[in-house]
């Protein structure tokens, strides 16, 4: 188990290389091993700039990368596994593990320890279960408790010298970095008990569990009595479990408040080592009734080193948060607007940010608004042909908000101005962008004192929610609703 290479890139859309290589690290013994392993199919590992043009256009990451390439695109070539095979000098090199997050880009090249022709199954290549860890390891490094940009500069310059440390000779010793910042005590490569194959090191330190539950509500509102307005909530749960010994064990429980809408279509991490047939069987297919599972929902696991997804689920809550009305009406050279906005009476009223978004397409620049707004305030983009009305952090009292007035448009131009092939004529649409912390739709939370853990050492246990929206629509009342635009489909 050991890499060739490891890279770390900035995905940085309208530059002229649309990326930079911000760090990079070659292991010329693992170089030569990959040679003799690889005979004849060996593929040297290239240069930075090649390998950075080569990523970014299977990634579909190049700014003119827009036509369709039958190596890359066709359906037979469909990537499930973040492993890519990339064109270099005629040749093609593979495995390459690469993702990614929060604007970079993560790569490695595992060591395959046979020939590459024909492919072997990934499942045989102990190399890139240990690149995912490594690359995982490092991510959490820079982004977590990352404050600003000079802070990932700071730990960027760092890397060198905790990978001769953690990952010497491209074998990963030790995929918690900030663990190696803070005591230099690394992990023995023998342990005394079996270590999995999926895991590739252990933690040193402080014990602690972060369980973090994010919902995103969507949300399809059309106000007419033919078609019938659609919501749904999908929630993910995350976790970081920094745990002594090569194998601990948890179990983490969700619940739901007496009035909870069940969790349903739950789909786990496969480190949860069982679970109770009633989570497995609940499903948004079947009809809701009083019988449906309620939990509490238990998750016993053995968690990976870095941050994970332990489960995924669906929501069916009886109605949206916000309840929407948009009518446009056309008069003579000018628009005519309204909108109401309601809160309901469940929903906490303390928004981290909440805005209503109302663009124009299809048509020129704005020139003149007229608005009359019981609450919040109305900013103008002229040239985007958009109004963003900032309603901010609560709902008055009333939970209920309006907004009304005319707009007026200039020449339109073809090059300039947005463009929607469904926003035509009296179709279009107003979108909710908001954020409440400490609160979920479902009412969904992680009980701190519910977390079993099974490791030395008493953990610090964090506990985070939060709701987010996500595709929440409310189209113009006056014209037809395109309803396959509409679809919820996940």
């Amino acid at each position: 188990m050991a890499q060739r290479a490891v890279w770390l890139i900035s995905h940085e859309p309208g530059t002229p290389l649309c990326g930079t290589v911000r760090f990079s690290r070659r292991y010329p013994t693992v170089e030569k091993r990959a040679r003799v392993f690889n005979g004849e199919s060996y593929v040297p590992v290239p240069e930075d700039g090649p390998f950075l043009k080569a990523l970014l256009f299977e990634l579909r990451l190049l700014d003119d990368d827009k036509d369709f390439v039958e190596s890359r695109d066709s359906c037979s070539h469909i990537n499930k596994t973040s492993i890519y095979g990339l064109p270099v000098g005629g040749k093609e090199l593979w495995p390459v593990v690469a993702f990614l997050k929060n604007g970079m880009i993560y790569a490695c090249v595992p060591l395959v320890e046979q020939t590459l022709s024909p492919r072997p199954p990934l499942i045989s290549i102990s190399g890139i279960s240990q690149g995912f860890e490594l690359l995982f390891g490092i991510q959490d490094f820079l982004y977590l408790g990352q404050k600003n940009d000079t802070e990932l500069y700071t730990k960027l310059s760092q890397l060198p010298d905790l990978l001769l440390q953690a990952c010497p000779f491209g074998t990963l010793l030790d995929a918690n970095l900030q663990n190696s910042l803070d005591s230099n005590n690394f992990a023995s490569v023998t342990h005394p008990q079996k270590q999995p194959a999926w895991k590739a090191g252990i933690y040193k330190g402080k014990p602690q569990v972060s369980i973090s539950i994010t919902e995103k509500v969507k949300s399809m509102q059309y106000d007419k009595q033919d078609i019938a307005d659609t919501w749904q909530v999908v929630g993910a749960v995350t976790c970081k479990c920094d745990l002594e010994g090569s194998m601990p064990n948890v179990t983490i429980s969700l619940s739901l408040p007496t009035n909870g809408s069940p969790l349903q279509d739950i789909l786990v991490h496969p480190c949860v080592t069982s679970l109770d047939s009633a989570i497995l069987t609940s499903s948004s297919i079947d009809a809701m009734d009083d019988s449906a599972f309620s939990g509490p929902y238990k998750f016993p696991l053995t968690p990976p080193l870095e941050s994970f997804n332990l489960c995924y689920y669906t929501s069916q809550v009886p109605v949206p948060p916000i309840l929407g009305f948009y009518q446009v009406k056309e008069e003579e050279i000018q628009l005519k607007i309204t909108v109401n906005l309601k809160l309901h009476e469940s929903v906490k009223n303390n928004f981290e940010f909440c805005e209503a978004h109302i663009p124009f397409y299809n048509r020129g620049p704005i020139t003149h608004v007229e608005y009359k707004v019981s609450f919040g305030q109305l900013e103008v983009f002229r040239e985007k042909s958009l109004l963003i009305w900032i309603i901010g952090q609560k709902f008055p009292k009333s939970m209920e908000i309006s907004l009304s007035g005319t707009v007026s448009f200039g020449a339109k131009s073809h090059e300039k101005q947005p463009f929607d092939q469904i926003c035509i004529g009296g179709t279009a649409y107003l979108k909710l962008h908001f954020r409440i912390l400490d609160y979920t739709l479902t009412g969904c939370y992680a009980d701190q004192h519910s977390v079993q853990v099974f490791a030395s050492g008493k953990p610090k246990i964090s506990t985070y929610r939060k709701l987010i929206s996500s595709d929440y629509y409310i189209w113009n009342s006056k014209a037809p609703a395109p309803v396959t635009y509409g679809s919820l489909v996940l």
